[in-house]
């Protein structure tokens, strides 16, 4: 049996949204070059060259975590009816974790998704997104993005609202048949993107070793997930094996991480991402050997 395909879902805000439009305004083909520009950077094509069948659907830039979810699931139909596979592998990083758990709780599709691998997803939310829910200049800032585009998804990253969807998840997710597995990843502050330096000091104060947006105890989300009849599905936790952050994660490499004294910047930038992108074949092997 070939490997199902494999979806691969962004987090929120994601940073790649112009060149989409771009390509999808001028219904340019996607290319090689483009890959590098993705959300997950040179991933798609790096799979697809070994055999795999890869997708990378746009979910809405900041929507809620059900809106996504809808989304995702209509991507993973239209995966489905063109390909003819009877089920998908799902990666997602970041949000897009909890939109794969949304979409397959809430909107029937536990029986269309053989695996689900979460990378950097804040299962029991994050204190980055408290704070910018609770501080002052945050709700003036959202307030404003919400007159522009739609910041739902914002609520949906609080840890108390995680909490509570994970308490109303557990007895579905014990039970279906999808196989779960976790991807956490840290880095010091010193090698933290620029950006992130500020919530990584927030989060590191109250939950620890983070990537600057989600602590490592939040991307490992459970060891077993247990249902009200005792039936039990095992999480399986990975960790990276190399400091990364929220950036990283999805291939990219950050001035932050250049090693002083090391080899030549530019060949350190590109070991980086061959190391990110050989961590995702890892994974796409894995999945494959499980279905």
């Amino acid at each position: 049996m070939p490997p199902f395909p494999i979806v691969l879902a962004h987090g929120i805000a994601r940073f790649d949204a112009l060149t989409e439009k771009i390509e999808n305004k001028f219904d340019l083909p996607e290319t090689v070059l483009s890959d590098q520009l993705e959300y997950f950077k040179g991933i798609k094509s790096h799979l697809e060259a070994k055999g795999f069948s890869v997708s990378h659907p746009g979910q809405g830039f900041a929507d809620s975590a059900d809106e996504r979810a809808q989304q995702l699931r209509d991507r993973v139909n239209a995966i489905i009816s063109t390909t003819g596979s009877p089920k998908v592998h799902i990666i997602g990083h970041s949000m897009g974790g909890l939109d794969a758990r949304h979409m397959i709780v809430d909107h029937g599709m536990a029986d269309k998704v053989a695996t689900l691998t979460t990378i950097g997803t804040p299962h029991h939310g994050s204190p980055a997104a408290d704070h910018i829910k609770k501080n002052f200049g945050g709700k003036l800032l959202l307030k404003a993005l919400s007159e522009v585009i739609n910041v739902k998804g914002v609520d949906d990253l609080a840890t108390d609202v995680c909490e509570a969807f994970n308490r109303r998840a557990e007895d579905s997710e014990a039970r279906n048949a999808v196989k779960y597995q976790t991807y956490s990843a840290s880095e010091d502050f010193s090698h933290v993107f620029l950006p992130l330096m500020g919530s990584w000091a927030i989060i590191n104060r109250k939950e620890g070793p983070n990537d600057g947006l989600v602590s490592v105890q939040s991307q490992q989300w459970a060891k077993e997930l247990i249902a009200s009849d005792g039936t039990r599905n095992p999480i399986a936790q990975h960790e990276f094996t190399f400091g990364a952050d929220h950036l990283n994660e999805v291939g990219w490499w950050d001035p932050e991480e250049t090693i002083i004294g090391g080899e030549n910047v530019l060949k350190q930038k590109l070991d980086f991402e061959k190391k990110v992108r050989d961590l995702y074949l890892g994974i796409a092997e894995d999945v494959a050997a499980m279905q």
